[in-house]
């Protein structure tokens, strides 16, 4: 039977111009999910109903419908700040935190038309890629109730996957918006550094962490992002290129609007192969069949579809883990607690981030930044001769729950490296990633199916590229019409 979530957000988009349905009336049906199977998957953390319909019921007497996102709904991530909203942060420090103002992310979706429906889940501070924090219930693979959704944007992948949000906002500092797109199955899109108003990368340490899309299909994925880049004025010395030459030498097939490449999804483009990753010298990285058969089907694919393809490595950099450790415990270095009882609210391995930003010296934080900035040319030098780069997603499949260790914070590090081994570099070299959906592993009596996704890395500013390549994949592959049972 049809309802009314089974319609792309795109299509939704059409449906509440053409008045087909009222945004109040999508709001609603999204509420009625939402309680049906959000206690079982754990996606959204705040859910604020009566805030959203009266948004809804403004924003259809204003009749706004320029607006890229008018009516569709969504959710904050719960690291971002909603005025009036509950946003702990992923913390037991905030757990009664309310905030006061509205963070620019917050201000631009509300400016392209959205409604938010509340607040999804993410790990404390958004410092780990898997999302099973203590101040709140973990966000579960909709697939598979006894995994995680990945993270940080775990709790908007889970979301989005179960159909509670047509599309969802998510933030990406190492693999936070293309790690739960994959593993729920989703397209995740994490845009070059200085692309977006808000959460462009430019402000951040080390320019690592961007905000981007998290979607069913390459289509709602570009129409999010166009929302998010048109959403105010650039405000920064520096941005992104657009469309810049291929490596041929050719000049991009597309312009204007990345929904356009995304609908079109014309073109063909060399692409490089990589199974070796920055990590390989720090731990023993194991591809696993399942991302392995993922990664062949991808290859298969973009042959079939007419698209060069070659075999590219990065050069070794057995020092990259050292530096990039150094710069995430420097980020905790800020997490707000000082007294011993502020200190105690946080988990173990939070406390240990903190603990160890906090000790580090300006000469090792300076030498790891000016490495990083050399590694970031070495990259983009070196990929430079494909139009973009294939990769496995993740390593393994979707981690059970309770898989990480809690206690030990070198080994928790370790494993999340060994999961995804192939996200973090490429927010160092400031590209653009999109996350795709290749099927699902064999169910079993007594394990199903699981999704495995391919990560495709662009050059600067090579959105347009990566979701025509996206486009044409989703035409030929049609995995984006794969649902978990809630669907």
């Amino acid at each position: 039977m049809f309802e009314l979530h089974h319609l792309s957000a795109l299509d939704q988009g059409e449906w509440l111009r053409l008045g087909r349905v009222s945004p109040r009336e999508l709001v609603e049906h999204y509420l009625r999910r939402i309680e049906r199977h959000n206690p079982a998957v754990g996606a959204l953390t705040v859910i604020d109903g009566d805030r959203a319909l009266a948004r809804a019921d403004a924003l259809a007497r204003l009749d706004a419908r320029w607006a890229p996102l008018w009516g569709i709904p969504f959710a904050d991530k719960e690291l971002v700040q909603r005025a009036g909203q509950r946003t702990t942060f992923g913390s037991r420090l905030h757990a009664d935190h309310v905030a006061v103002t509205d963070d620019e992310l917050v201000r631009h979706l509300d400016a392209a038309g959205a409604i938010s429906l509340g607040a999804t889940a993410a790990p404390e501070f958004g410092l780990s890629s898997y999302t099973e924090s203590l101040v709140s219930p973990p966000a579960r693979n909709p697939y598979d109730l006894g995994r995680g959704a990945g993270g940080s944007s775990g709790g908007a992948a889970a979301a989005v996957a179960a159909g509670l949000l047509p599309v969802a906002p998510g933030s990406d500092g190492g693999g936070s918006i293309r790690i739960p797109a994959a593993a729920c199955g989703l397209v995740g899109l994490k845009p070059s550094r200085g692309r977006t108003p808000a959460e462009s990368g430019l402000d951040s340490l080390a320019g690592l962490v961007v905000a981007g899309p998290i979607a069913r299909t390459v289509a709602d994925a570009a129409l999010m992002l166009d929302a998010l880049i048109a959403a105010a004025p650039w405000t920064f010395a520096t941005r992104a290129p657009v469309d810049p030459p291929l490596a041929s030498g050719r000049e991009h097939p597309h312009s204007g609007p990345l929904l356009s490449a995304a609908v079109r999804g014309e073109g063909r483009y060399q692409l490089g192969v990589m199974t070796t990753s920055p990590w390989d010298d720090y731990t023993d990285i194991v591809l696993e069949p399942e991302a392995r058969w993922a990664l062949d089907e991808a290859i298969a694919g973009f042959s079939a579809l007419g698209h060069g393809i070659d075999d590219i490595a990065l050069d070794p950099d057995p020092d990259y883990g050292r530096h990039f450790r150094t710069v995430w415990m420097a980020s905790a270095a800020r997490v707000p607690a000082r007294t011993p009882d502020e200190l105690a609210l946080l988990e173990p391995l939070t406390g240990w981030l903190v603990e160890q930003g906090r000790a580090l010296s300006a000469e090792t934080l300076v030498e790891a930044l000016d490495w990083l900035t050399s590694f970031e040319r070495r990259v983009i030098a070196r990929l430079s001769t494909v139009d973009a780069v294939l990769t496995p997603a993740l390593a393994l499949t979707p981690r059970p729950l309770g898989w990480y260790d809690a206690k030990d914070a070198d080994r928790n590090f370790t494993q999340q490296v060994q999961y995804t081994p192939f996200t973090s570099f490429v927010n160092v070299a400031g590209l653009p990633a999109l996350t795709l959906p290749v099927g699902l592993t064999p169910s079993t009596s007594d394990q199903p199916g699981l999704p495995m996704g391919v990560q495709l890395i662009g050059r600067p500013g090579g959105e347009a590229t990566l979701l025509a390549l996206g486009a044409q994949w989703e035409r030929s592959r049609g995995a984006h019409r794969i649902h978990p049972p809630q669907w």
